[in-house]
């Protein structure tokens, strides 16, 4: 009887060492799985918020700054529409104490709100690019670009008379624009340079319009 009770104690151990090490051999496995998974998960999840913190800056990138690549054509597209910026914001203030139709007015306030600020971008993406603010063009390529005489005819007129010389001019300027803007378009490669040259399309190709229907009414 002792003899039957030692060996039904020996098969019970040998049984619950036999449960145990295969329960052990099961949690290393799961364990081994789950170091694996949550390893390459965490590589994954670091890899993603990673890659996403770069997509995120790159597809949400400063208001000044163009980053990647550029070509030729977007230097001399920012080179060339500063100057021709600055000129366009020259008329506007001409307009102060000249003007003297409301919707001239309010056009040339929204000159001067659109323009400034888009000439300090190109002046940080060439900054940003490692070239200089001009390249010294001449004024070649830059259309519409008023005369020094031009100018000083301008500010020689005063009421309609300024009101109707500022249309006209100012179509010239924005048609000149608006070409320089779809050569960028066409063979510029930064994605930033060639999305303020199709702002430029549309919002001075709107302008054109307006000055026009202006010029018929005045």
């Amino acid at each position: 009887m002792r003899a039957f009770t030692n060996r039904t104690n020996r098969n019970r151990t040998t049984r619950k060492l036999a449960l145990a090490g295969a329960l052990a051999a099961a949690g290393l496995l799961l364990t081994a799985c789950g170091t694996d998974d949550g390893m390459s998960g965490m590589d994954h999840g670091g890899m993603s918020a990673s890659s996403s913190a770069t997509a995120s800056a790159s597809a949400a990138p400063g208001a000044d700054s163009a980053p990647g690549d550029f070509n030729d054509a977007d230097v001399m597209f920012a080179q060339m529409m500063i100057p021709h910026h600055e000129q366009a914001l020259e008329m506007a203030k001409l307009a102060d104490g000249r003007a003297e139709d409301s919707e001239v007015k309010k056009l040339v306030t929204a000159i001067e709100q659109a323009q400034d600020p888009e000439i300090q971008k190109m002046k940080a993406w060439l900054k940003g690019w490692g070239k200089p603010e001009s390249a010294g063009h001449g004024g070649h390529g830059m259309g519409g670009m008023m005369s020094d005489q031009d100018m000083k005819d301008l500010a020689a007129t005063k009421g309609e008379a300024f009101d109707r010389k500022f249309a006209e001019l100012m179509i010239a300027h924005h048609e000149g624009a608006v070409a320089m803007a779809k050569d960028e378009q066409q063979s510029g490669s930064n994605a930033t340079a060639k999305k303020l040259a199709d702002d430029v399309v549309r919002t001075q190709s709107a302008e054109v319009a307006q000055l026009k229907k202006i010029l018929d009414r005045l």
